[in-house]
């Protein structure tokens, strides 16, 4: 197995890694296509917020058996944690590995991996949250499948940093 992580946004060279807005309904910030030959294992995840949410929201980490449409992210976006690794097989285009989604999709099937509620009160939510999943009770993502990053922040707009680490 390889390990890779991937952000929502591009790979940062002269300047930080960017915030993507949320909108004011669901989006998908970050989307991982799997292939049809490989699944993939989420090790970790996370996201930072630059301001609370105007209403209570929530960002969750799931499964679909749809794609969104995404601005395409591109082989250097993925990072392999290993220097020696070769590429990710994440299938990569605007149906497939990416962020910042223009069109959610018709889903039929998802399988929740992890949700966090937002307060729209400062100082009563955090405005970053990391999870890794202990060795055994890590969730795997089929193959032909999507692991998404969803946000919605259903007033406000906030700007939104999120990750995947994954082994394939």
């Amino acid at each position: 197995m390889h390990r890779y992580k991937i952000w929502n946004g591009p790979m940062p060279t002269t300047a930080a890694q960017a915030s993507v807005t949320t909108g004011t309904s669901i989006k998908t910030m970050l989307q991982l296509a799997t292939p049809s030959t490989r699944q993939l294992q989420p090790i970790a995840w996370g996201f930072s917020l630059d301001d609370p949410p105007g209403a209570d929201g929530v960002i969750e980490l799931l499964q679909t058996d749809v794609a969104a449409t995404v601005t395409a992210h591109v082989a250097s976006g993925i990072q392999s944690l290993d220097p020696n690794a070769p590429p990710s097989l994440l299938t990569l285009g605007a149906s497939a590995t990416g962020y910042t989604a223009t069109a959610e999709g018709a889903i039929t099937a998802t399988r929740v991996f992890d949700a966090v509620s937002l307060s729209s009160v400062s100082g009563e939510s955090s405005l970053s949250y990391a999870y890794q999943w202990m060795p055994d009770e890590r969730p795997t993502v089929a193959i032909s499948k999507f692991l998404r990053v969803r946000a919605t922040t259903p007033t406000t707009a906030v700007d939104l940093r999120c990750w995947v680490v994954w082994d394939e």
